[in-house]
């Protein structure tokens, strides 16, 4: 039974079990997240999740909680996804993107137009291909980074995407930092590609 002094805690942790709860985007389930957060903590548990919150960034998510040695494996309720090349390529693109926007302090918020994001991804594609081909494919990424909540396009600007800040939680700085190594990787991926074709 609910506690009067306290917000209601299914509705926050509904939300998380949905998805991210955004400081911007969810401006009640947002408060009641940060002041339930160690009660959402305990009963996510239960269900083997942790809950992520970062208050600077403002956003909140539930992630499988990695078992210890000697503890009982739980069944995943979090499926994984392997990513296709191409949305791999270009989160981890975005992930550097943003990095360097945090260090020239630019602002919060990265914003890149259509032609940006093509124009990050071309140099890791087999050279020669055809531009509207290349356009279609790097789109499709994005609209998959979209539906993943790693993007989002901007209101009556169809064009130009916002990336979410959520990827540095899943792209982390360790990774960041194998990065240039991942690069050398795609490259190879695409010259692969031009061989084959």
């Amino acid at each position: 039974m609910p506690n009067a002094d306290k917000p209601e805690l299914s509705a926050p942790v509904i939300a998380l079990l949905r998805g991210v709860i955004y400081r911007d985007n969810d401006a009640n389930l947002w408060p009641q997240t940060l002041a339930l957060q160690s009660t959402i903590r305990d009963y996510v548990a239960v269900l083997g999740l942790e809950l992520i919150l970062d208050e600077a960034e403002g956003f909140a998510w539930l992630r499988a909680r990695e078992t210890g040695e000697g503890e009982p494996s739980l069944p995943r309720l979090m499926t994984r996804r392997q990513l296709p090349y191409l949305v791999s390529l270009l989160l981890a693109l975005l992930r550097k993107k943003l990095a360097e926007t945090d260090g020239s302090g630019e602002g919060q918020r990265l914003i890149l137009s259509r032609e940006e994001l093509v124009d990050l991804v071309r140099v890791f594609l087999p050279s020669g291909a055809n531009e509207a081909k290349l356009s279609d494919q790097v789109m499709a990424a994005a609209n998959r980074a979209e539906e993943l909540g790693f993007m989002r396009r901007l209101k009556n600007q169809e064009q130009l995407f916002e990336v979410r800040r959520i990827l540095k939680a899943f792209v982390d700085a360790q990774w960041l930092a194998d990065f240039d190594a991942r690069l050398d990787g795609y490259r190879d991926h695409a010259r692969a590609g031009e061989g084959e074709a």
